[in-house]
């Protein structure tokens, strides 16, 4: 599946090194945690370290701020990739380091002392991230075709991404904003360079996907480029006069600043980068690529767990779903081996859309059915609304099945399922169910909701969150697709497991190519000898860990420890065990790290067995 929030791939690539381990962006607004009336010193020092912290992170990651509906100076855009960024990035932590080693954990509420853990741990991983050698690895590679602001900046402010376009300042500062492009291109451009004096330097694969990419933008007209978006749909509110400015500013700022921008970089990126990027794709193959490899495989599954066992945990997991997969070909009346009911799904009509309608209503339908389950699992659900669009055909091509981006907190933007319509006969009808639950309801959508609207939540608790967490728990709304009774159709119930073999196939992929030099094509291989996907659908699956490397692990990893909890609550608890307070304790206090997590399940689990 996609990504948790679109918007987090806008974060300049040196806000996502030192953000390594979250899957949203910094918070502008800051709510102190959940307090006792009198609040202790230490209670009252913690709150003035989260709000400090988050007004210092608000410049560090202006876009967020934007998506949140927030006034955002432009010049912190400006700062995009450069030096001066990295400074501010290691001051602000430096400053948050040193102020929470003055205060006593023994004093917080218990609320408090998550919040306290959740922070000393990303500020850990922070440390990590921020050091010469890690920046040495990453600050040169700040694009790829899966997260760069050549890509996403154009979908954000288009009108139908992010970026919110209500007022005439917000026009005004999008305006200013974006004509900075140029300026981050040429420090993007800067970066490259000295990786590549360095010796460390992209795939050819990402360099090629990302001049496919510019190429795809500027062969649209300028008026339909969606940087013009904004311009075409204006609020009702704004007179002729104000209309006519606006679109002569956008006008030239895309003919004679954006678009030379644009192809600028591609020039760099095609002449000079792309005959230096290196043939292999593997971080094994980049200097230095083994130290970053395990950096990125502790952030992102918040484990200790070193890339061998997580092959191991891989080749084991994909064999079990194969032998379910197994019984549930005989329900679709395929006697023949599995290999040859993979080729069956993927070339049999039946089980491909004909129409983007066909898909759009398939994931409706599955929405008004788990709507009307809800109550049953859940005691609080998100007040932001759920929309479901097709990708921009611009983008389509190199995104995955689905994704989803985050509502605005106020519920005044909703949250966004994006599905994928490119190349219709390689989509499925089978993983509809599966899909909607994960990106969705009560997948992402509710988890992001739910701790966005949390104003108790500290904000980097509301708006960040760790990657297993994140993905393992839309990974476990899944599973709850069993309990509701959507794979009771046997095709649907394929669907889910061909789903699942996804993830379980991530961990072998992975650490495939990234330890032990699997090539893009053994890797495609290896996907679509053990599930149903198509080939176009295992290309991007692949192309993405080759673009971030690490993030693919999260998903199962994050998933079993959630079913291992709950399965832990359900023994002990027995005839008192109530889903819907499970489900409150895991959503309650945001995306935790995997140890932060299993705490709190067993402290409630000892709370409700003292009771």
């Amino acid at each position: 599946m996609g990504m948790t929030f679109r918007a987090r791939a806008l974060l300049p690539a040196l806000a996502l090194l030192s953000l390594a381990l979250t899957a949203g962006g910094c918070a502008t607004r800051t709510a102190a945690p959940a307090s006792v009336s009198a609040p202790s010193a230490d209670s009252r020092k913690l709150a003035e370290l989260f709000a400090a912290d988050a007004a210092a992170e608000r410049k560090l990651s202006p876009l967020s701020a934007v998506a949140r509906g927030e006034a955002s100076d432009p010049a912190d855009f400006a700062l995009t990739y450069s030096d001066a960024q990295l400074a501010r990035q290691r001051a602000v932590l430096s400053d948050s380091q040193r102020r929470l080693a003055a205060i006593d954990r023994g004093r917080l509420t218990p609320d408090e002392r998550i919040s306290y853990d959740v922070f000393a741990f990303e500020k850990q991983l922070e440390a990590q991230a921020l050091s010469p050698q890690l920046v040495g690895l990453t600050a040169v590679q700040p694009m790829n075709h899966f997260y760069g602001l050549h890509k996403d900046y154009p979908d954000f402010v288009s009108g139908q991404g992010g970026a919110p376009f209500t007022t005439v300042p917000q026009y005004e500062e999008n305006l200013a904003r974006t004509r900075l492009i140029p300026k981050i291109f040429d420090t993007a451009i800067a970066r490259f360079r000295q990786g590549m004096a360095d010796g460390v330097v992209a795939s050819q694969l990402t360099t090629r996907n990302m001049i496919a990419q510019i190429d795809a933008l500027l062969a649209q007209k300028p008026g339909e480029t969606p940087f013009a978006g904004p311009v075409r749909t204006f609020p009702k509110t704004f007179d002729a006069a104000t209309r006519r400015r606006l679109s002569g500013a956008y006008s030239r700022a895309i003919a004679n600043e954006i678009r030379p921008a644009y192809r600028k970089l591609r020039a760099f990126l095609n002449d000079e980068y792309l005959p230096v990027a290196r043939p292999k794709v593997g971080l094994s193959a980049m200097k230095g690529g083994g130290e970053l490899y395990r950096y990125y495989a502790r952030a992102r599954t918040g484990t200790g767990m070193e890339p061998e066992a997580i092959h191991r945990l891989g080749l084991s997991e994909v064999a079990r779903i194969r032998g379910e997969m197994e019984q549930v070909k005989l329900k679709l009346g395929f006697t023949g081996a599995l290999k040859d009911f993979f080729e069956e799904v993927r070339t049999n009509p039946k089980y491909h859309p004909t129409t983007r309608e066909q898909l759009s209503e398939g994931f409706a339908e599955v929405g008004r059915k788990v709507d009307a389950l809800i109550p049953r699992y859940f005691s609080t659900v998100p007040k932001t609304r759920l929309e479901i669009r097709p990708y921009p055909p611009h983008s389509e091509r190199f995104e995955a099945g689905g994704s989803y981006e985050s509502g605005a907190p106020d519920g005044s933007r909703p949250g966004v399922f994006y599905f994928n319509t490119y190349d219709l006969p390689s989509r499925f009808l089978t993983g509809i169910a599966t899909l909607y639950l994960h990106e969705g309801a009560p997948g992402h959508h509710f988890q992001i909701s739910l701790a966005q609207e949390n104003t108790k939540l500290p904000d980097f608790q509301r708006f960040g969150g760790n990657t297993a967490f994140v993905e393992g728990w839309a990974l476990y709304a899944e599973t709850l697709g069993y309990e509701m009774g959507f794979y009771q159709d046997p095709q649907q119930h394929w669907g889910t497991l061909d789903d699942e073999m996804l993830r379980a196939m991530r961990l072998v992929v992975d650490t495939g190519l990234h330890t032990k030099g699997w090539s893009r094509e053994a890797a495609i291989d290896y996907m679509l000898a053990n599930s149903g996907m198509g080939r176009t659908d295992a290309t991007a699956e692949v192309e993405r860990y080759i673009a971030i490397p690490g993030q693919a692990l999260a998903y199962k990893i994050g998933s079993l420890t959630i079913q291992r909890l709950r399965a832990k609550a359900e023994k002990e608890l027995g005839g008192r065990f109530d889903i819907r307070a499970f489900h409150e304790q895991v959503l309650g206090s945001g995306a935790l790290p995997m140890g932060v997590l299993e705490a709190k399940i067993e402290r409630w689990i000892a709370a409700e067995k003292a009771r």
